[in-house]
């Protein structure tokens, strides 16, 4: 018969029961919690071919191999007596997530070697310290490690057949993990010159030493696709010819000379000619929103393309330090070829350039084939733009007071002005060169007729060049 004292007991024997599983259940997460997922994985590594073998050394957190099972005490320390083929496996597994080739050849370990160092370890700073602690005695059961600390050191040998073939890196690391994966890679050169690849994220396919064409193709797409991606550079791009739009070969020049602009400020930044600190970014970053808003007001209050070229020249000064923040990332990949990759970059960006006219001029010239529209479409289009530029310069200009000023660098600013006027005096040369014969292309493309009545030169509106 079911009565009070028999509930009691029932009662109390599912509270036993609830206790129970909550007590298994803050087993389970505290273990889940032990072996949670890093925020941030750093791997360190080196490449050095040498002979008929390549050296492959690399240093990976433990608290990242949460697929092997690294054999632990009673008292719940890393049992270092038996770590040993966890340790193989692992590096053995990593040899497969970053497959190393030489010319296009997937490469295979011969032999690996593994070890667990401390936490505090700094033995990877260089090559030959990094080797040596690998080679070097093992930790003894002495030290007390709990999980996810220390580091898996590993030396991995590959044959190879020459130690100046073109070797190349393919990783597929920690794909789940995206950005959190950082890849710290040290090619050492067989002459010992030592390249360095700092990578964000766990996918990355590379070469370490890459052929000229290679390093061409690679920085050809690199400037297309930064010219089509960067929205402040394609917004000064269409403030630069929607007033003229109907001139395709006087603009393939205004687009040239934004280039021949770009193109020495970024071999002067690649080369090391820029200040030093954070506010340097923010700084050139609130100029190219400046130019944009400046293009935008000209074409209101009436622009003049006969000036066009020279504001595009000016400018593209500007923008080249832009450019060159984006390029710093990737021209670590340039291997041997830094002054033809940079080449390569700007004609990279220049064909960009020139496919966003030939996108841009016929749809323009669809929008605003009425004659009313034509006569308007340039207001029209910069202030839009000149709407958008407005909010990127106050919103950049508002980051450069929260960056630290360093003191003035007298030797910079020396190198900066001796760079300044040796350019003032190449554009002057360039300009007395190149004006008559400009001067005569022009009378050859623009009637007469239409030049003296002055409509095309933009008098008034900014759109007046375009009327019908």
């Amino acid at each position: 018969m079911f009565t009070v004292s028999a509930l009691l007991r029932g009662s109390g024997a599912l509270a036993h029961a609830a206790m129970l599983a909550v007590a298994m259940l803050l087993v389970v997460a505290s273990a889940a919690l032990s072996h949670d997922i890093p925020n941030e994985v750093v791997v360190h590594a080196y490449v050095k071919p040498q002979g008929d073998r390549l050296s492959f050394l690399l240093r990976l957190p433990l608290s990242a191999l949460l697929d092997f099972d690294l054999p632990q005490r009673d008292d719940g320390y890393l049992d270092l007596a038996r770590v040993e083929p966890a340790l193989l496996s692992a590096a053995d597994a990593a040899s497969r997530d970053l497959q190393l080739l030489e010319d296009e050849a997937p490469l295979r370990p011969a032999r690996i070697a593994a070890r667990v160092s401390l936490p505090w370890d700094r033995s990877f700073a260089r090559f030959e310290s990094a080797l040596a602690i690998i080679a070097g005695p093992r930790l003894t059961e002495a030290e007390n490690l709990a999980f996810g600390e220390g580091y898996l050191d590993a030396h991995l040998e590959y044959p190879i057949r020459s130690p100046n073939g073109s070797f190349a890196l393919r990783a597929y690391l920690m794909p789940g993990l995206g950005d959190r994966v950082h890849l710290a890679v040290r090619f050492v050169t067989p002459a010992g010159a030592v390249r360095a690849y700092d990578l964000k994220g766990g996918v990355v396919a590379f070469d370490f030493d890459p052929r000229w064409y290679q390093a061409v193709l690679q920085f050809v797409r690199s400037g297309v696709e930064h010219i089509l991606g960067g929205f402040d550079h394609l917004a000064f791009l269409l403030c630069l010819i929607v007033p003229f739009r109907r001139r395709f070969w006087g603009l393939f020049g205004v687009v040239t000379a934004f280039t021949a602009g770009h193109s020495l400020t970024l071999v002067l930044a690649a080369q090391g000619f820029t200040p030093a600190g954070v506010w340097f970014a923010p700084t050139i970053e609130t100029l190219i929103a400046l130019t944009i808003l400046y293009m935008a007001i000209e074409n209101v209050i009436g622009s003049r393309f006969d000036h066009r070229w020279l504001i595009a020249l000016a400018f593209g000064l500007i923008h080249g330090f832009g450019f060159a923040g984006a390029l710093s990332e990737t021209l670590q990949f340039a291997g041997a070829h830094l002054l033809l990759s940079l080449l390569a970059f700007n004609v990279g960006i220049e064909l960009g350039q020139i496919g966003v006219l030939l996108v841009a001029i016929p749809v323009l010239n669809a929008l605003f084939r009425h004659p009313r529209l034509a006569r308007y479409g340039a207001i029209i289009v910069s202030v839009v733009v000149g709407h958008q530029a407005w909010h990127w310069l106050t919103e950049r200009a508002a980051a450069i007071p929260l960056a630290e000023f360093p003191a003035v660098d007298v030797a910079f600013v020396y190198r900066v002005g001796l760079w300044a006027l040796t350019g003032l005096f190449v554009a002057a040369a360039g300009w007395i060169v190149a004006w008559p014969l400009l001067r005569r292309s022009m009378r050859a493309v623009v009637p007469t007729d239409i030049s003296r009545s002055g409509r095309s030169r933009g008098d008034g509106f900014g759109a007046s060049n375009d009327l019908p």
